[in-house]
């Protein structure tokens, strides 16, 4: 079976995407010892920097045109058995670049390519509703939605379901998620009661820190910690799914 993809994804910015993102990618490296892909299609390039890189350059828009072949980007990290493909500031139009490259599959056939080589690839997509968005839902196997807990949770998922109804392409199975989530707060723990089946990712100060150290929880938290413990507890949920997905 060539490499399963998954996408992080949400509506808006703010909500934990990239941090799970990456700590998703150390569990498939590390957990579950998967040759493993980051690709970064933010063109803030967050997750590039927390794994080790400045996103400096022009090329990552080059790629996706394939005006470059994207392994010529890919770049080691400090994680056995973690690549990335980082992002950098031509991203920051890719939604122009899909437009006007009409191919509404361009980004299912380059991780094809890249599926060959690695067993998982994870996708940190730039938040909102795009071509990009579109592009990204064709791709991936699974995209996973965190949500910070509220009312309006299940409302930005179901917004999300009925766009991926409207589009025609195979369909796409949503995994949505709790992300920063403080339960000492009424609001969340409602949430939380309401939806008890979605995995929860806690809101520490251990998460925060993912910026300053440039790497990923599991990296430096120790294996026993609430962070380290539900982004695990995640990650198994997730090759379960990605297991009965044919």
């Amino acid at each position: 079976m060539s490499g399963r993809a998954v996408a992080v994804y949400s509506l808006k910015g703010g909500v934990g995407k990239t941090t799970l993102a990456v700590n998703l990618a150390w569990a498939a490296a590390t957990l579950s010892a998967r040759r493993t892909l980051l690709w970064d299609l933010d063109g803030q390039a967050a997750a590039t920097w927390i794994l080790g890189h400045d996103g400096g350059g022009r090329e990552a828009g080059a790629a996706i045109r394939r005006e470059i072949d994207p392994r010529r980007l890919i770049r080691p990290t400090a994680l056995d058995r973690l690549d990335l493909l980082p992002a950098d500031a031509s991203l920051r139009t890719l939604d122009l670049a899909f437009h006007a490259i009409d191919k509404k599959r361009r980004l299912t056939r380059l991780v094809e390519d890249l599926a060959g080589d690695y067993d998982r690839i994870i996708i940190d997509c730039p938040p909102g509703l795009t071509d990009t968005s579109d592009q990204v839902m064709r791709a991936a196997d699974l995209v996973v939605v965190p949500a910070i807990p509220s009312a309006l949770s299940q409302r930005a998922l179901d917004t999300i379901a009925a766009h991926v109804t409207r589009k025609k392409g195979p369909k796409v199975t949503l995994a949505p998620v709790f992300s920063m989530v403080d339960r000492r707060r009424a609001l969340h723990r409602e949430a939380l009661q309401q939806h008890p089946d979605w995995p929860v990712i806690p809101m520490t100060s251990a998460f925060e820190a993912m910026s300053v150290r440039r790497a990923p929880l599991g990296a430096y938290a120790p294996r026993g910690s609430a962070g380290v413990e539900a982004v695990s507890d995640l990650w198994r949920r997730i090759e379960t799914t990605l297991s009965e997905i044919r």
